[in-house]
């Protein structure tokens, strides 16, 4: 487990940061940026759940979201390099990729079809689902971006599974507006 005895160390006044491996990046590295933006994704789950209370099913597998991002955070900053480590790393595994997809199946089971692309709102859990969920998606851009870098390895599950995130949290939002009845819906050129 982790242990933090003291928050500040001034190691980061330089303007970098020291990935679990040891080496240290400069705080706008894109690595930096990755995880960051997943601790973000995170942050705006966390103020989502203040308004899934009543709806314990959900309410649950965002908590195991939250998990989930720790563990893809933590996989971004331990980085692949090839070299023996004393530890061994924690890594995004297909089991979470595959749990994510069935949860995704069982939220969307009960949903009306789509007839227009919705604008993000409805209920304020629904409204903080959309934030996170295109939080998540800039993350997503992020670890792509990393990854086609040389010596910039980002796991494949790692990348599966941010992606399948955007999708959940469409479905839960859609989830958390009366089940898709709260949904607005885009009306093309309404205004015009």
């Amino acid at each position: 487990m982790v242990k933090l005895n003291k928050i500040y160390t001034r190691t980061g006044d330089d303007g970098t940061t020291a990935l679990v491996t040891g080496p240290r990046r400069l705080k706008h590295d894109l690595r930096v940026d990755a995880y960051g933006t997943i601790d973000e994704t995170n942050s705006a789950i966390g103020i989502a759940r203040l308004h899934t209370a009543e709806m314990p099913e959900l309410d649950a597998m965002l908590m195991r979201i939250q998990n989930d991002l720790f563990d893809l955070g933590a996989d971004l900053a331990a980085p692949e390099t090839g070299e023996v480590l004393s530890y061994e790393p924690l890594r995004v595994i297909e089991a979470q990729v595959d749990r994510i997809e069935k949860e995704i199946d069982q939220l969307n089971a009960d949903l009306d079809p789509l007839k227009s692309f919705i604008l993000p709102g409805g209920t304020p859990a629904a409204a903080y689902l959309h934030l996170a969920r295109t939080t998540s998606r800039r993350a997503e851009r992020i670890m792509v971006e990393l990854s086609r870098f040389d010596g910039e390895e980002v796991g494949e599950p790692a990348l599966k599974y941010v992606n399948r995130l955007s999708d959940f949290l469409f479905v839960a939002a859609r989830h958390a507006n009366d089940g898709g009845r709260a949904d607005i819906l885009w009306v093309p050129g309404k205004n015009r």
